[in-house]
């Protein structure tokens, strides 16, 4: 079966019902993408979790070599690493028990799709996550 995007209902609900993200492929560069979208969340009020095995921490938090070391509960795992990275990414998703996987605007894996949608999680691909926060939670969770 294809991968189907969630509705804007369902990502609404997606992000009003997450506080934690962990973010694979999270740069230390202020001038990044993952940087200034990250920031961006957290500044919104969601606590984000650096998975970068090359930091030691960014955005004030420890950073983590994956997904497996984060010691606390994740609702969303938010993935900036190029497509043919993501499925590793996805059963170690699976493996900790997050709610989503998300791959950020320009990525896309129908095998990690699969991976996670097999483990229960919601997948949602292509999408930037601090725009449809901003669309759909204009005033904050």
């Amino acid at each position: 079966m294809a991968y189907q995007h969630p509705s804007r209902e369902e990502i609404k609900s997606i992000l009003k019902g997450s506080t934690t993200i962990a973010v694979v492929g999270l740069s230390d560069k202020p001038d990044r993408v993952s940087y200034m979208v990250s920031e961006a969340m957290q500044a919104k009020g969601y606590t984000i979790i650096p998975v970068n095995p090359n930091a030691e921490s960014i955005l004030g938090q420890k950073s983590y070599a994956s997904l497996k070391e984060i010691p606390v509960p994740v609702d969303i795992v938010n993935v900036f690493r190029r497509s043919e990275h993501t499925p590793p990414v996805a059963e170690e998703a699976v493996a900790i028990g997050a709610k989503t996987l998300w791959l950020q605007l320009g990525i896309a894996s129908e095998e990690a799709a699969s991976i996670a949608e097999a483990g229960g999680l919601n997948v949602i691909m292509d999408r930037c996550i601090k725009v449809e926060d901003s669309i759909l939670l204009p005033d904050g969770k």
